[in-house]
């Protein structure tokens, strides 16, 4: 058993500043207020928050989600977890049918093991005027034969499917998906508003980084941007990092959504974390200047090189404040894609959690009891 005390704790109910958490075989046991009886491990920092939940990254650290490769997803989820990220799923680009059925098979074992959380098909499902850095050599409409053979053969791996519901069949993919118990989400679309409406009517339940990749809102056609952002039971995705977004824009969709529909994600590329250069996403080359990640033919944004912690300093430096964005970085993604065990510091989930100091950088990380890193 291990009880922690030191700094602000951030939990569902509030900001405990003179708390503890307890952890007993990888598990919170409790988490409360004053100090409880025994031996105490005071923890030096500001702040206790839960371990980051990124429902949407491609890569990091030099490796990449994308090619299907179990070692370099490996590398991906060591490079974020020092990031604060204790939970995340494996995020591929648009592929061939081949890939896409070879990932999933590579990736159900580290699923199993807990490595990553779940698979995430962004594409191949998506609108050709507005597939950004997706390869529109792989594009192709919805198939319900293709994602059944991939949500079975993933055997519960499978967590989340991105689809331009205007596209044909979109609707009976999305339904189909619902029926799984696998979470659709729209993205990369030319929906209209309406359209946008009856994919959700459908079943879907996220927007993929919203804003980004979409037909932009016009006060005539409203687009899918609006129609996300008013549907109650939609989360939606942003990507605060100051280039796909404006933190103007970020403060006033994360108040129109509230914390408890608003996901922090990273979006983020076998880039984060490394020096500028030339990559590889997809199958196309990218270059990253600045920590901006552009196709290197055509300029446009591909994927970013964020990490959780500091879309989290984002989050709060733009006003959302700690509480929000510990909803926004943990509580949320994790109940978007139907996690019940991580995301918030309560009592009989895993004891994943991070400690920040008074910059809101990252000093420690805990996943299921274990610390993992240890800043001097």
């Amino acid at each position: 058993m291990t009880v922690l005390a030191g700094p602000r704790i951030v939990t569902p109910d509030g900001i405990l500043d003179d708390g503890y958490v307890r952890v007993e075989r990888g598990t919170i046991a409790a988490v409360g207020s004053g100090r409880p009886a025994g031996q105490v491990e005071t923890v030096d920092g500001a702040w206790i928050v839960p371990g980051f939940v990124d429902i949407h990254t491609h890569g990091g650290g030099g490796y990449t989600f994308t090619t299907g490769d179990a070692q370099q997803a490996k590398g991906v989820a060591r490079f974020h977890l020092a990031h604060g990220t204790t939970t995340l799923l494996a995020s591929l680009v648009t592929s061939p049918p081949a890939l896409m059925l070879a990932a999933t098979r590579a990736y159900a074992p580290l699923v199993a093991k807990g490595v990553i959380a779940g698979i995430h098909f962004e594409g191949p499902y998506l609108s050709q005027p507005r597939c950004g850095a997706q390869n529109p050599a792989h594009l192709r409409s919805p198939s319900t034969d293709e994602l059944s053979r991939l949500v079975e053969a993933g055997e519960g791996a499978v967590r989340m499917v991105t689809i331009a519901p205007e596209l044909p069949r979109a609707l009976e993919a999305i339904s189909l998906l619902a029926t799984y118990g696998v979470v659709a989400a729209i993205g990369h679309t030319d929906a209209t508003y309406e359209q946008t409406l009856a994919g959700i009517a459908a079943g879907a339940t996220v927007g993929t980084h919203v804003f980004n990749g979409m037909r932009p809102p016009h006060h005539r056609e409203p687009g899918p941007v609006v129609a996300l952002l008013d549907s109650e039971g939609v989360t939606c995705e942003f990507i605060a990092d100051g280039v796909h977004l404006h933190d103007g824009m970020l403060a006033f969709a994360a108040r129109v959504t509230g914390p408890t529909r608003a996901a922090l994600i990273t979006d983020a590329m076998s880039a984060a974390g490394m020096p500028d250069g030339e990559y590889e996403l997809g199958g196309q080359c990218v270059t990253v200047a600045g920590g901006v990640v552009r196709l290197s033919a055509g300029g446009s944004i591909a994927g970013s090189t964020l990490t959780m912690d500091a879309a989290f300093r984002r989050a709060v430096n733009v006003g959302i404040g700690i509480e929000g964005a510990v909803r926004m970085a943990a509580t949320t993604p994790a109940a978007a894609i139907g996690l019940r065990d991580v995301g918030a510091l309560e009592a009989g989930r895993r004891a994943d959690l991070v400690v920040l100091d008074d910059d809101l950088r990252v000093l420690r990380v805990m996943r299921a009891g274990t610390w993992i890193l240890r800043l001097p």
